[in-house]
């Protein structure tokens, strides 16, 4: 398993927080449709002002994405992160695979970077090994099927759709064998977790402790954004993240500098072009 990667040096600024004011990143929003549906996820397109997950101002497909990638870099030259994070889920969208390729092609030296549910994880990773994906997030928020089908509406997989505990089951089953092989393989992995006051705040270390047991290099938890489904829900205060932070540093290396990106930031972290 990836255990124990070295990332002295390597310019992805998600997984290695020395690598910020050097290295940039640009999204390429190319995957719009989504096989899950999270109570807290209200995506949108056409959007220019929110600055959260699951927003874009339009989906390109992947001949546009690699036009706007090559304008990106133009303007700030310090890219050198191209990922695929929405807004749906990559992995449901054939368009991924071929932006991949394109990227191969014209970009040969980026670092090539994936967002996932991981639903579609293990089904896919042979495709993205060949696309030469090195780094992947996937967002897990419960390992406990009875917390996660209070977060999840539904999960659609091979053209069935499950729902409630049913959907949660197959999602957190498929999850981790996902995360399982994609460490196997030699990818390195970075799992986001959603803080979900009063839904899984006291569930977050069992997380941590499995994902570190399947290789998981670092582990991200992100702050709810209420909204949609769960709009009614406050955000968890600035002292209760660290908190949960401090606590999961113990288990796992913890990521401290996240913006909770746009499907097509690009820029630095923190100084978006």
């Amino acid at each position: 398993m990836n255990k124990e990667f070295n990332t002295v040096g390597f310019g992805h600024p998600c997984f290695n927080p020395d690598a910020t004011l050097y290295h940039g990143r640009v999204h390429l929003p190319v995957a719009p449709k989504c096989n899950i549906k999270c109570k807290y996820c209200d995506r949108k397109t056409g959007c220019v002002n929110e600055n959260r997950p699951g927003v874009t101002t339009k989906v390109m497909d992947p001949y546009e994405a690699i036009l706007y990638a090559k304008k990106m870099l133009k303007r700030e030259p310090r890219i050198s992160v191209i990922g695929i994070a929405g807004p749906g889920d990559p992995l449901y969208n054939d368009e991924t695979f071929l932006t991949f390729k394109l990227i191969s092609l014209e970009f040969k030296d980026m670092i090539k970077c994936l967002s996932t549910n991981g639903l579609l994880l293990s089904d896919k990773l042979p495709l993205l090994i060949n696309c030469g994906v090195s780094t992947i997030t996937v967002t897990i928020n419960a390992i406990d099927p009875n917390i996660g089908k209070e977060i999840y509406d539904y999960a659609i997989y091979k053209d069935n759709t499950y729902r409630g505990i049913d959907a949660a089951k197959l999602l957190i089953e498929k999850q981790l064998e996902g995360i399982e092989a994609a460490c196997d393989n030699g990818l390195l992995v970075k799992v986001n977790t959603v803080l979900i006051p009063g839904i899984n705040d006291k569930h977050i270390d069992d997380i941590a402790k499995k994902i570190k047991e399947l290789g998981v290099y670092i582990m991200n938890i992100m702050p709810l954004i209420p909204q949609a489904e769960f709009s009614h829900l406050k955000a968890p205060k600035c002292n209760e993240l660290e908190k949960v932070r401090l606590q999961n540093s113990k288990i796992i290396s913890q990521m401290y500098h996240c913006r909770q990106c746009r499907a097509d930031a690009a820029g630095l972290l923190g100084d978006d072009i």
